[in-house]
């Protein structure tokens, strides 16, 4: 027949407080102590009928020993109900401590059969896991000695008690459940430490990343088994110096550094470097390492844990992106390129048509015989002035695009920019019917800034405008500071942009609804947008379909750095970002 405990265990079990329930180990050593506890005082309440019948009613003395013999049972309690373990423990250190002072005091001081239990009190102490309840032991028993052997030089006879028996039992008893604390602690925690162990292992061998454990110099002491898989050889191979051996030449200063500094300094580090593969392939592969400080719990030794994995695909990819990256910008260079050389080639024929033009215009070779042939001198002009105003606009367009359009900074008043742009534009303005608003905030402090750039990022505002605003319709320029900055807009009452294609708008020949009907190729405010870029401003466009177009500049009114305007920078790093 088989007796089981099970029943009483979680009864005991279910004493313990709840501030322990989530650590295993402390709730066993909570439900230890309040067994043990619980048997010594039921036990000496149990034996208190035995010493009666033995020695009748007990004396004074002997009924303090029997109370302090009881006390356990308080301190089981008080555990249950708090949960403070140290205090605990010292209760019960001076509850035994006072036992075998006041028994001793009654039974011949040193010669006392009570100072057996000071051997136990110790013992208990240190199941606490508390050097201060341990410290505090150990005083408690030099001092119970002390007063013993002062009582034994006083020469006090001894007083006949009648309880030895019971304090005899009482002892075993403690002695005991003692014994099944420790056993029961015990138990636990290796039992921790295996289920532990036994997940790290099943961790370490079933992972596809190599682990290795260094030393102080970086030799090997563990390599899991994945190291096989890895490198192609047996963990044992890599003990020592092995793993070592198989790092490329090159790459094994900075391997032994990253081991060191991460034993030194205790903070984690990583390293890409190159290590011999298996022995079929013959080559070597990038592997990431991973390293960290690792402290025995046993002993405080250090050594380093390093975790490494096979990155050659994640590499290979790396290298392609960022070869067609650059076969892509190399691509982009060659076609702006392209388009600059092919503009400069159109300039000069242009010019050349523009020219001659302008003289049959003037009949300074004499009269023409038909109105007809004035009409087509005046479409060839009007034509080249055209041509030649678009292979500008691309020459301007590539220039910004690869980042050597030359800009230079230098104050100037904005006022007079103004008043040229709008004076070159009037003419064609008026000719379309259309009246010029000037909205010039009064004490513009001057720009630093391209005064070329900007007198170009009016002419392409003010031709956009009046070209898509019809007869009787308004263009309104406004000049105007806020806080650091300076705002130029160009403001039209013409066709207008529906909202779904206002993102589309700046890009080169790129133009959407009502324009398609109109000439142009889109490079106006990609010119803009550029020439803005490269001085560190900002262009923003509103509209709305219908009801006209309104073109914001934003340029810091003390200019960019020099060295962003000179090469461009500002608007190369953004147009990689883009692109990334």
């Amino acid at each position: 027949m088989t007796v089981s405990f099970e029943p009483l265990r979680r009864t005991i079990d279910g004493l313990v407080h709840a501030s322990v329930g989530d650590d295993s180990l402390a709730a066993v050593r909570h439900s230890a102590f309040i067994a043990a506890h619980l048997i010594v005082g039921l036990g000496v309440l149990l034996l208190l009928p035995v010493s009666l019948a033995l020695s009748g009613a007990p004396s004074i003395g002997a009924a303090v020993a029997l109370a302090l013999l009881a006390l356990p049972l308080p301190i089981a309690a008080f555990l249950s109900r708090t949960g403070r373990y140290e205090a605990a423990h010292l209760m019960s250190m001076l509850a035994l401590s006072g036992l075998v002072a006041w028994v001793g005091a009654l039974t011949g001081g040193l010669a006392s059969p009570a100072l057996f239990l000071l051997a136990l009190q110790p013992a208990e102490a240190a199941l606490s896991g508390s050097r201060r309840v341990i410290l505090a032991s150990v005083a408690g028993a030099m001092a119970v000695v002390v007063l013993l052997g002062l009582v034994s030089m006083a020469g006090l006879p001894a007083m006949a008690t009648g309880f030895t028996p019971v304090l005899v039992a009482a002892g075993l008893l403690h002695g005991a459940s003692l014994a099944m604390r420790i056993g029961r602690v015990q138990g636990k925690a290796e039992g921790a430490a295996r289920d532990g162990e036994a997940r790290y292992r099943v961790l370490a061998e079933n992972g596809t990343d190599l682990i290795t454990r260094h030393d102080r110099v970086g030799a090997v002491e563990y390599a899991s088994p994945s190291g096989r898989a890895l490198l192609g050889c047996a963990p044992s191979d890599l003990f020592g110096h092995g793993l070592f051996d198989r790092v490329h030449v090159a790459d094994r200063p900075a391997f032994l550094h990253t081991l060191s500094e991460t034993e030194r300094t205790g903070e984690a580090r990583s390293l890409e470097f190159r290590l011999r593969g298996p022995s079929e392939t013959g080559g070597f592969l990038w592997v990431e390492m991973r390293c960290r400080v690792a402290l025995d719990a046993g002993t405080g030794a250090r050594s380093v844990i390093a975790v490494t994995r096979d990155v050659t695909e994640a590499r290979q990819r790396q290298t392609e992106i960022v070869e067609a990256r650059n076969s892509v910008a190399e691509a982009g260079k060659s076609q702006i390129q392209m388009i600059a050389h092919v503009s400069h080639e159109l300039r000069t024929p242009l010019n050349a048509i523009i020219g001659f033009s302008e003289l049959l215009e003037r009949e300074l070779f004499g009269k023409f015989e038909m109105a007809r042939q004035r009409d087509y001198i005046r479409l060839i002009h009007s034509s080249g002035e055209h041509l030649l105003q678009v292979v500008n606009s691309v020459l301007d367009m590539s220039r910004i695009e690869a980042g050597t359009f030359s800009v230079a900074a230098a104050p100037f008043p904005v006022a007079s920019v103004i008043d040229g742009t709008t004076e070159i534009m009037s003419q064609q303005i008026a000719e379309r019917g259309l009246k010029l608003v000037r909205q010039i905030e009064p004490g513009l402090p001057e720009l630093v800034a391209d005064r070329r750039a900007c007198r170009q990022i009016l002419l392409n505002l003010l031709s956009n405008a009046a070209k898509f605003t019809a007869t009787g319709g308004t263009v309104t320029v406004v000049a105007r500071r806020e806080g650091e900055q300076l705002v130029l807009a160009v403001a039209d009452t013409g066709v207008g942009i529906a909202a779904n294609d206002l993102p589309r708008i700046g890009k080169p020949f790129v133009q959407v609804g009502a324009q398609d009907r109109d000439e142009g190729t889109g490079l106006g405010l990609s010119v803009v947008r550029g020439l803005t870029e490269l001085q560190g401003g900002t262009f923003t466009l509103e509209s709305e379909a219908g009801r006209g177009t309104t073109a914001t500049v934003r340029l810091p009114l003390r200019g960019a750095r020099a060295t962003e305007l000179d090469t461009g920078e500002p608007v190369l790093r953004e147009r990689e970002r883009r692109r990334a």
